[in-house]
């Protein structure tokens, strides 16, 4: 029961982090900043899926999270190299 109850508080917490995203998102100064948060907010959905996951025991999850994290790296990248141009 406790693991339970220690994984539906950090879905709790990663829920609330997720909405500090979005705000970023779309009260950011700049589209750095902008960057920044979608980045981080993507972070903290492939968090909230492994979560899941693990609350759900499906392991099948997990190999979406791997793949997601894979995209993501790249998508970061992509986007450091967009704002460098832009400099």
């Amino acid at each position: 029961m406790t693991a339970t109850l220690l994984l539906d508080a950090g879905l709790g917490v990663l829920g609330l982090s997720l909405l500090v995203a979005v705000y970023r998102v779309l009260r950011g100064p700049t589209d750095a900043d902008r960057g920044l948060a979608v980045d981080y907010g993507f972070v903290v959905v492939v968090g909230l899926v492994a979560l899941l996951a693990l609350r759900l025991g499906s392991t099948a999850m997990l190999d979406l999270v791997v793949v997601a994290t894979l995209v993501g790296f790249l998508t970061t990248v992509a986007v450091a190299r967009l704002v460098w141009a832009s400099s």
